[in-house]
């Protein structure tokens, strides 16, 4: 997964008799926490974050344009200032304007009363804050679980935030059949998270279907043969074994094309010209966003849905601020009044890692199906990917736009586990072939309908509401919680004022 440093330093006092008695416990501290983003901080593919520990404790201007350089230096793109001590404000300025001020910050402290940590931290951080710098600020100790638990959070909000800021995503034919909530907006996009977009029609994938090596396209059909033996219901229409290798082939395409230009997520359009001429785009957007093919093990690359731009910027915000995990793309399909759930169902795009929420592909598999394209709207045929979510927490979020001003809606929730005869009297009322996730969503009925921007929702697995938050904050994307989570959340000054 790809990941930018994070520099992390602390401020002391100036005078000389103070600095040099703490200056050796201080950068104790500093080294801790640095640990704790590493231990802690393990993202989806077993990696540590990486952290540049500033060479010294400042202590006067040079010390801090020295740290400040060697932060830069080292292409450090957010910055941890730890407060353990008193020390003088002002020298946040020339650390933070030799590192470069467009840069997330996070004001960490200790609540010690020896040393007043906490004074120094809301003097300095005040500083950066009536000069208009969105900061976060988090206080407590090194050995708290729920303090750890803030600084991993915030720690992968702002890496979510600056890895994306200097990506493009792909868009593969445009947002399909007119949902202009799909639509690649570009100006509130740049303006809010930096990240870019190139379109590409999708006749560039067929054309680079042909160059794919026939034997991959065959290893590929044996894997999912011997995965899901009879549950691949080939029909001899719809489903057939050249059915299938074309939804292969056009996955390897799209890798491909990836790589060439340099896309770092992307979008298929599918619906109408490839449902209709080449196949339907459900194996592809799967493989795509799982964490394995027949090759092994593979970072998750998102892809989204009809070319759904604001759905794949959500989800690769979200497989960021999760540490990397595989996400999800569904329909708000059907809300079930009597039992208070949600079915969000879609022809594809769920990926098979939430079918048992397992690293191994075989393991997944095990309840997972490829049934016949249905003709009524995809004429070209493939599979369609169907499987019920394993239970469990996920964090559902979507960004919107009121007015041309994004806004991301969070909501966390979890799969519920059915009995089997309840499970397949809900999926009869949608459409058995299809992938479902049977939801109950910690917040009420009318305050989602009322709020959600569209009727796409993405997801990823765990409790990722308050990075997503850390997330919105930094960026200046208003984030709105629904239910309780939302009436708990302390809204930042520059919501205020």
């Amino acid at each position: 997964m790809r990941k930018t440093n994070i520099g992390i330093v602390m401020l002391t006092d100036e005078r000389e008799h103070v600095h040099t008695q703490t200056d050796a416990q201080n950068m104790e501290v500093v080294q801790k926490w640095a640990n704790v983003i590493k231990e802690d901080g393990k993202t989806f593919d077993g990696e540590t974050y990486d952290v540049v520990i500033g060479k010294e404790i400042i202590y006067d201007i040079r010390t801090a344009q020295d740290v400040g350089k060697q932060l830069s230096e080292a292409d450090c793109k957010q910055i941890i200032f730890c407060y353990n001590v008193w020390n003088f404000p002002f020298l946040v300025w020339p650390t933070l304007n030799t590192l470069g001020k467009d840069v997330p910050v996070l004001s960490l402290s200790n609540n010690n009363g020896k040393f007043p940590g906490n004074v120094g931290l809301l003097a300095t951080d005040g500083a950066l804050r009536q000069a208009g710098k969105r900061t976060h600020r988090i206080i407590g100790e090194l050995d708290d679980p729920v303090t750890r638990r803030k600084v991993i959070d915030w720690v992968r909000a702002s890496q979510a935030v600056t890895t994306i800021r200097n990506e493009v995503y792909g868009c593969y034919g445009g947002h399909s059949m007119g949902m202009e909530t799909g639509f690649s907006h570009l100006t509130p996009t740049l303006k809010a998270l930096g990240t870019t977009i190139r379109q590409i029609d999708q006749l560039w994938l067929m054309k680079q279907m042909d160059r794919i090596d026939e034997a991959e396209v065959d290893k590929g059909l044996a894997w999912f043969e011997k995965l899901l033996g009879d549950r691949l219901k080939y029909d001899g229409k719809m489903l057939t074994k050249e059915t299938l290798k074309t939804q292969i082939r056009l996955y390897l395409s799209m890798e491909l094309v990836n790589q060439e230009k340099g896309f770092d997520f992307c979008g298929l359009k599918g619906q109408r010209e490839l449902t209709e001429y080449v196949c339907l785009g459900d194996v592809p957007e799967m493989l795509m966003n799982d964490p394995y093919d027949w090759r092994g093990p593979k970072e998750p690359f998102v892809c989204a849905t009809e070319a759904d731009t604001y759905a794949a910027i959500t989800m690769q915000l979200l497989k960021y601020a999760s540490g990397g995990l595989p996400t999800l793309f569904m329909d708000v399909r059907l809300y079930h009044p009597d039992r208070d759930l949600w079915d969000f169902c879609n022809s594809g795009n769920h990926a098979t890692y939430y079918a048992a929420r397992s690293k191994n592909a075989e393991e997944n598999f095990k309840a997972v199906s490829f049934h016949p394209a249905l003709e009524f709207y995809f004429k070209a045929g493939g599979a369609s990917v169907e499987f019920d979510a394993a239970p469990g927490t996920l964090t559902f979020a979507r960004l919107g736009l009121f007015d041309e001003k994004p806004y991301m809606v969070i909501i966390p929730g979890e799969v519920v586990s059915l009995k089997e005869k309840v499970r397949k009297e809900l999926n009869a009322k949608t459409d058995p072939t299809w992938p479902h996730v049977h939801a109950k969503l910690d917040c009420a009925f009318e305050e989602f309908v009322n709020l959600f921007p569209c009727n796409h929702i993405q997801a990823v697995e765990g409790d990722a509401v308050d990075a997503l938050v850390y997330l919105c904050e930094i960026t200046g994307i208003v984030p709105v919680v629904l239910g309780p989570r939302g009436a708990q959340r302390v809204k930042p000054i520059w919501e205020r004022v």
